[in-house]
Order: structure tokens, then sequence, then C-alpha cells
């Protein structure tokens, strides 16, 4: 498929971005003809994804719990590229666990960077875009952020909050130029879901349909985006039926076994990694 988006869309910053979804999404991007600056946490990965990707990508070091940081990260790409013309809001982690256990670490890293992130990243951009009467904020939320699953409660309730805080920023810049679009992945084949267990009746599609799914958005302005498409109405279906019926629909699927059926085992390299990059308790 060829990628094609907006010709006025130029710079693109995505947090991140040194792998995964992120790394994807640079690489749709720059097919599509944009510029790409990519942040992570991981500084040396990101430097080695970003030569990778070649001479219109960019990598920098991005904690997207610094405001001042995120702040300096926008800045270089704008001096790299020229004015940015999206903000992916990309980064996330996610531990998993029967919430009674979960170390409250793990609790404040999640609401810091998986909801903090979106909500610093969106007002950075905003104060860029708004001027300008353009720019175009996609924040990368997940099929969590409509159906709840056992075993990643915290993980569903920074998901649910992108969703939410996202349907009320495209309310706020309503008529400014500035558009907005979640993107809402299932599973997808990237280390986050190493061990998990398979849901009935789903997709494990890779992270270059996610980055696909976004450069289609920048291009049509879609608000909301599923990945793999499907996903889309059983996700609204379980988010809008009584419980007792979204329940039994959840039980077809096997949803909640995905987290709390996951093999730990296979999850110790996701869970060193985010140790050595992101803090460990």
């Amino acid at each position: 498929m060829t990628l094609t988006a907006d010709p006025a869309i130029r710079t693109v910053a995505i947090t991140g971005g040194a792998r995964g979804i992120g790394f994807a999404t640079a690489e749709a991007c720059l097919a599509a003809g944009m510029n790409v600056v990519i942040g992570d946490v991981d500084g040396d990965t990101c430097a080695s994804a970003a030569a990778e990707l070649g001479p219109r990508a960019i990598g920098l070091p991005l904690d997207v719990r610094n405001s001042g940081e995120f702040g300096d990260f926008l800045d270089c790409a704008q001096d790299a590229f020229g004015p940015l013309d999206v903000l992916v809001n990309n980064a996330g982690v996610a531990p998993i666990g029967l919430f009674v256990d979960e170390d409250p670490a793990d609790t404040q890293r999640l609401l810091d960077i998986n909801l903090g992130g979106v909500l610093t990243g969106t007002r950075l951009a905003l104060r860029r875009f708004l001027p300008r009467g353009r720019g175009h904020i996609v924040n990368v939320a997940s099929s969590a952020g409509q159906i709840a699953t056992a075993g990643g409660a915290t993980y569903a309730a920074t998901k649910h909050g992108v969703v939410g805080f996202t349907r009320a920023i495209r309310a706020e810049t309503r008529g400014t130029g500035v558009r907005t679009t979640i993107v809402m992945p299932g599973l997808i084949r990237t280390d986050m879901i190493a061990g998990f267990a398979k849901a009935h009746g789903t997709r494990i599609v890779g992270p270059e349909k996610v980055g696909a799914g976004i450069v289609d958005a920048l291009r049509t302005g879609r608000e909301e985006v599923f990945v793999p498409r499907e996903l889309g109405p059983v996700a609204r279906l379980i988010a809008g039926t009584p419980p007792g019926v979204a329940d039994r629909l959840k039980g077809l699927l096997r949803s909640d076994n995905v987290m709390t059926g996951a093999d730990l085992a296979a999850r110790r390299g996701y869970r060193g990694r985010m140790a050595a990059t992101v803090g460990e308790p």
C-alpha cells in the first residue's frame, strides 16, 4: 500500500519512537514524505533508530514526565525541520497484574507516562498550533480505552483517560484548524504484549498497521482509529452496553484472560527494559 498524507504536513514529532508502534509510525511518516523527530527515554536506542530511519529523521532523548524536556524536544524538532505540524503522543508502559498486588510505584509510573505525558504533550503542542490555526495531535490510547480488562486496571484507567481527554480537546479546538485523532490499537506485535494470552475473535497485527492508520488519519482527518479496524465495532459494543451484557461479551472473547493469563516469565525481558529506562522500585 502506498502511504500518502496532506502535502502541507512536513514535520512530525513522535514520542516513544525508538521501537514498536512509535518506530513503525516514523517509518510510515517518512514513506509519506514527512520529516520525523523521534523521542524516547532510551536515548542511545533512539539515536540508533533515527540513524536506521535515514537523513530525514532525528532521534532525541525524551522523558515525557519532564515538561521542560518535552518542550525542548518540540523546539529541537522545529529548529531541525521548521514549524511542527504533527505531534504523536505514543510513549507508554504496560506493567500488568492484579491491582491489589500492584506496586504503588508502578501505579504512579503508568499515570505519569501513559496519561501525564499525553496531557503535557498536548498542552505544549496546542500552544504551538493554535496561534498558527493548524496542526494535528495524535494520541495513542488502546482498545483498553474502551474495553477494561482484568489484570490491567491502572493501564485501562490511563487509556480511558486518554480517550476522554482527547474527545474533550476535540470539542475545545473545534473551528480552530487544529485536529485531533485517538488511535486505539488492540494486540500489536511488540514486546509490550510479550506473554499475553490470546483473546478469541481478534487478530494480532504488526505495528506497521498502526503506522499506516496514523498516516491515513493525517490525510483524512479521521478522529478515532481502531487497529485492526474490525476491533472498533466490538469495542464500542462492549463500552456501550449494560454491564451484564458487556461482561458476557467479554467472557465469549476471553478478554479478561489476556493479562490475567499472561506468562509472566515471558515478560521478564520487557519488564527488565522498562526498569532500565523508566525506573524500577
